[in-house]
């Protein structure tokens, strides 16, 4: 059974803030990146690989992959980051099995519907409607960077509107 240090859900996955101050913040060993397009897409999971650093693992599969990992053998042993790219991955893997005890929510990219909720964070109302439902199940925050003290989700949903 491996040991879940981070999960997080990042629009941009592997980059800087992850491979610089995340990384060392958990003590990872490998970076388990839930994503059913990337899964397929062996030139981009090539790119998001060179783009760990060496000796931390990098895994890039399917939800339905990672949720029956999880199921299995709690995703082997080690100690794991578990990035997802957007909400509506995350919300699929918690329905399917994958218990969430703290979800962090990073960036999540800017577009049409989106709202800036906290720092530079959006969200649109499928996003919240999804974590509204997750949130009476697991803790969620907000959190960039380890410098940046966990904003409560919670206490920033009160203020939201749609």
């Amino acid at each position: 059974m491996a040991k879940v240090s981070l999960i997080r859900v990042d629009y941009r996955l592997i980059h800087g803030q992850v491979v610089a101050r995340w990384l060392k913040e958990t003590q990872a060993t490998k970076i388990i990146i839930v994503n059913d397009v990337l899964a397929k897409d062996k030139t981009m999971g090539n790119i998001y690989r060179m783009a760990t650093p060496a000796g931390v693992r990098c895994a890039i599969v399917s939800v339905g992959h990672f949720v029956s990992s999880w199921k299995e053998t709690h995703l082997g042993e080690g100690n794991a980051i578990v990035l997802f790219k957007d909400i509506s991955t995350t919300y699929r893997a918690w329905k399917e099995g994958f218990a969430i005890s703290d979800l962090q929510i990073g960036g999540l990219g800017a577009g049409p519907g989106r709202k800036n909720v906290y720092q530079n964070i959006t969200l649109d109302k499928e996003d919240f409607d999804m974590l509204q439902d997750m949130t009476a199940a697991m803790r969620i925050f907000f959190q960039a960077t380890p410098e940046d003290g966990k904003k409560d989700y919670a206490a920033v949903a009160a203020t939201i509107s749609f």
